[in-house]
């Protein structure tokens, strides 16, 4: 922590030796973040990149090194939406949340053992984007249909449709080892 410290106050001074030192810190971290709402690794690095340039160019907006890391991951998020807003067409289904069933009472008991990077590499963009955003962002539904332009009743949908979606590829992964033993 007090290297953390030390290095946000060099950085505020617009330090290169305390930016890098940053950038090592955190830089596995938010390509992570960035990669699981776009599902490519080299948009998930170009975000990445401007995430870190705004940090550092606005990096007496971050008051203190104890927030650093909250700050530099809501940086990170927003350029991921900016990013999905320009450059893909995700479509959502408005579908009722009572023709999916209930999804949602035990579909957290079929995520015993998981790869979060494997599911969100198939998982569908608008499914993804939603449940990051509801489940990581703990965004409401009203923030994520403000935040991608869509009705509430759709995001409830999406993350519904997302939480199936999981629980049916955790199955398929599971039957898979049993015929493969």
């Amino acid at each position: 922590m007090k290297n953390l410290e030390e290095n946000f106050k060099l950085a505020k001074k617009q330090d290169r030796r305390g930016q890098k030192a940053l950038y090592e810190m955190f830089s596995a971290k938010m390509l992570a973040i960035a990669n699981s709402y776009v599902n490519n690794l080299h948009d998930a690095e170009d975000i990445l990149m401007n995430s870190f340039f705004t940090c550092f160019s606005k990096i007496e907006e971050c008051r203190e090194w104890k927030s650093f890391q909250f700050w530099l991951r809501k940086i990170v998020v927003n350029n991921s939406f900016n990013f999905i807003r320009k450059n893909r067409n995700i479509l959502y289904t408005d579908v009722e949340i009572s023709e999916i069933g209930n999804v949602e009472e035990n579909w957290e008991e079929e995520m015993e053992e998981f790869n979060m990077e494997e599911i969100f590499s198939k998982m569908p963009d608008g499914y993804r984007l939603i449940f990051n955003l509801y489940v990581f962002e703990e965004k409401k539904h009203h923030e994520i249909a403000e935040i991608l332009n869509i009705s509430e009743g759709t995001s409830k949908s999406q993350l519904s449709k997302s939480k199936k979606w999981i629980a049916d590829f955790l199955k398929q992964k599971q039957n898979e080892k049993q015929y493969a033993k």
